[in-house]
């Protein structure tokens, strides 16, 4: 018996698809009231189906198919997993994970910017580029301690530009690679013979 319901239930369906390949060419009026009949019914057993009952297809074809497979976390414990509950957690998440930076409060940018800025002039070709960067650093410094906008207070110092100068020349010339010791000149092959044989 059920054996016969599912295949007039499927004779249906066939019957559904040649009337929808034909719809395209012109239908008569009784296929296009066969055809939104078995689309109404189509809609009805989709509506009996419960949602539960639909996820649960859904996750075991999905498991079928191997996409569960191979998984980031699969067997490992889930980070984050146990600690404290933290109302921000998705934004730092996020920020970790978009590596998102110069997000936050002045004052802790200019922290990080302060321990950077080193390695920033290092990579700078000339003396004016790297009194352009500490004057710009100065100057955000200085907004940044005149504005009352709440948050840490700013303790970053401003940097002299003549000083900064000078650490980058030395730093440059630190890393510069000593010149190599000049080879001695290769004497020419019939020397070579000469003092050789003798």
């Amino acid at each position: 018996m059920a054996d016969g319901a599912g295949g007039d239930f499927r004779r249906r369906m066939e019957r559904l698809a040649e009337l929808r390949t034909v719809r395209g060419a012109g239908i008569t009026g009784q296929e296009e009231a066969e055809l939104k009949a078995a689309e109404e019914e189509e809609r009805q057993k989709r509506k009996k189906v419960s949602d539960a009952a639909r996820v649960e297809y859904l996750i075991r074809d999905a498991m079928a198919q191997g996409k569960f497979d191979n998984l980031k976390y699969a067997g490992k414990p889930i980070p984050g997993l146990g600690e404290g509950y933290d109302p921000d957690w998705w934004v730092k998440g996020l920020i970790e994970r978009e590596h998102i930076t110069g997000v936050g409060p002045k004052a802790i940018l200019l922290r990080t910017e302060d321990a950077e800025l080193d390695a920033r002039l290092d990579s700078q070709y000339s003396e004016k580029q790297v009194r352009d960067i500490v004057d710009d650093f100065n100057a955000r410094v200085i907004d940044a301690r005149r504005q009352l906008q709440g948050g840490p207070p700013v303790i970053t110092k401003t940097r002299d530009p003549d000083v900064e100068v000078q650490r980058w020349q030395e730093r440059r010339r630190a890393a510069a690679p000593a010149a190599p010791p000049e080879p001695e000149p290769r004497r020419p092959w019939w020397r070579r013979l000469w003092t050789g044989s003798s």
